[in-house]
């Protein structure tokens, strides 16, 4: 797959040949800006610690488009042992509970008009699989909030936490554009929506496979990588939660990932 864009993006400098939802999700490693040390902790912590990034909340976006604070960088959870293959669909040891569920999302007006319209689409997507767990927009106050980020990426989020979503989704209007293709715009937010409720990249393990480059597997992490049964053993083309994204591309859920949605939800 030709790649031309990340989920998070790396630099603007790029844009004219990527852009995207992890459509090569971080290209510039600002290792200037990073130490030693919070290198060494996120390596600890099972992330790789290639093409770390900083947002303006001072939190630390790693492959691509994980959020990870300063005291994430100082936990010391035990890492589980997980069972690895090839490229199949991954999930974190937490997930959302207290099942049937709706999680509100809520949308902020300093992102532009189109975008309403987008996560509208990514909802959808996820309330058509008939799961337990469904999502509902407001017009503020949602338990995932959707913000504009300005930072160099495209979009970042992080991973529940004692049975909730990961509250933000940053997404940065700046280098997807102010009317971005609806289907395009939706992947990158179900994507992040994805991360936020307990998903990890679908090629976790050699995120290569849709980001181009050399071999990296992005590693178990405190949260796990855990191998989600009935997905594929094969490589998967098509995945909402692929690491990168060609511009422009819509990825609705394929079989896979709905065996996923459905195993999970």
């Amino acid at each position: 797959m030709k790649i031309t864009s990340y989920l998070l993006m790396g630099g603007f400098a790029m844009l004219t040949a990527l852009s995207g939802c992890s459509e090569k999700e971080a290209v510039v490693n600002n290792a200037e800006d990073i130490s030693a040390d919070a290198l060494t902790q996120i390596r600890q912590l099972g992330f790789s610690a290639d093409n770390v990034q900083r947002d303006e909340d001072g939190n630390y976006v790693v492959e691509g488009d994980i959020v990870l604070s300063p005291a994430d960088l100082s936990s010391r959870a035990a890492v589980q042992l997980l069972r690895v293959g090839t490229a199949e669909q991954y999930r974190t040891t937490n997930l959302v509970t207290g099942l049937p569920r709706v999680i509100t999302v809520s949308i902020s007006s300093q992102l532009p008009s189109a975008y309403v319209a987008g996560l509208d689409e990514a909802i959808a997507r996820y309330n058509a699989q008939g799961l337990q767990l469904t999502f509902s927009r407001v017009s503020s106050g949602g338990t995932i909030s959707i913000v504009r980020g300005n930072g160099s990426y495209l979009a970042s989020a992080g991973f529940p936490t004692e049975g909730n979503p990961y509250g933000e989704v940053k997404v940065n209007s700046r280098a997807i554009g102010n009317t971005p293709v609806q289907g395009y715009l939706a992947t990158i937010l179900a994507h992040e929506i994805g991360h936020c409720i307990g998903f990890r990249h679908t090629d976790y393990m050699d995120r290569s496979y849709s980001c181009g480059g050399s071999t990296a597997n992005e590693g178990a992490s405190t949260v796990g990588a855990i191998l989600i049964p009935g997905t594929p053993a094969a490589a998967d083309p098509n995945s909402w939660m692929l690491a990168c994204i060609g511009s422009g591309q819509s990825r609705p859920f394929n079989a896979n990932d709905r065996t996923a949605l459905s195993y999970l939800y």
